[in-house]
């Protein structure tokens, strides 16, 4: 099976400062791919390479059979979704009008939306469940609402592929569930590719398929998460002690740090 995106020996640095090094893996169609890892592992910075947003210096990207450079701007809109970590909401834009804005790269030169156009943002605001905030503006909306408008925006967009950096970042538990549960429904319903960055450990167990562990730019860890959660792992990873047991909610790994006060205590 060919995959959807394949980066091999990449490496990126901003000026004399290495942020990526040697970076190699694969990602395959369908898949709930999650990348985590300590502050300054370079998580953010891999995600805007496979958008395309910035290229690379040195090693290659592959997305859907083709160099990703080789990808006229528009093309490769066709291709991926990216929902950053935070957009602006200060502009006068109905949930609609923005949700439509995702059809850009579908629309010819006069960049006039036809019926069909509309009909994808109506199906995207539903999916996403947002039917009855479709007239309001997005600078009224909270912060998980402006995340499910950004995400709709992206799913109107008719991508094999959509990218999020942090997507539940700065949300209440309520709206990391459900920002989580959409993404999978997305995935699992529409065999979209989805790939994310995340801090919340916990999270990338409950949802995640396949879990890209960083630090300082390169691979620890990479596969399913029973094999990247392990507590060896994340301790040398991110260098605090913590517990890892089975969560009781289901056969996926649970992750607790361990207080500093409690470090001493023995049975």
């Amino acid at each position: 099976m060919t995959p959807v995106i394949s980066v091999n020996n990449l490496d990126y640095s901003y000026g004399n400062i290495s942020v990526l090094n040697g970076i190699s893996f694969q990602i395959q169609r369908g898949d709930f791919f999650i990348i985590i890892g300590p502050n300054g592992s370079g998580k953010t910075t891999l995600l805007r390479l496979l958008a395309g947003i910035i290229s690379a210096g040195n090693g290659r990207i592959d997305v859907l059979g083709g160099f990703i450079e080789d990808y006229a701007r528009k093309a490769l809109a066709r291709k991926i979704a990216y929902v950053p970590q935070s957009v602006p909401v200060d502009f006068p834009f109905t949930v609609s009008e923005v949700v439509l804005m995702g059809r850009s790269p579908h629309l010819g030169m006069l960049g006039l939306e036809k019926e069909n156009d509309l009909l994808k943002a109506k199906q995207a605001i539903k999916f996403t469940e947002l039917d009855h905030l479709a007239d309001r503006r997005t600078n009224q909306l909270s912060g998980g609402e402006c995340q499910r408008v950004f995400i709709a925006r992206a799913i109107c967009q008719e991508t094999e592929i959509i990218l999020l950096d942090e997507p539940t970042a700065s949300l209440d538990l309520a709206h990391q569930t459900r920002i989580m549960d959409l993404m999978e429904k997305l995935q699992k319903e529409r065999d979209v590719t989805v790939i994310m960055v995340s801090h919340d450990v916990n999270l990338a167990a409950m949802y995640g398929k396949t879990l890209l562990l960083l630090k300082e730019g390169r691979i620890v860890c990479h596969g399913t998460p029973d094999e990247v959660l392990t507590f060896q792992t994340l301790e040398a990873a991110y260098g605090c002690t913590l517990l890892v047991d089975e969560s009781p909610l289901g056969r996926f790994p649970r992750v607790t740090p361990v207080p500093g006060r409690l470090m001493g205590v023995k049975d």
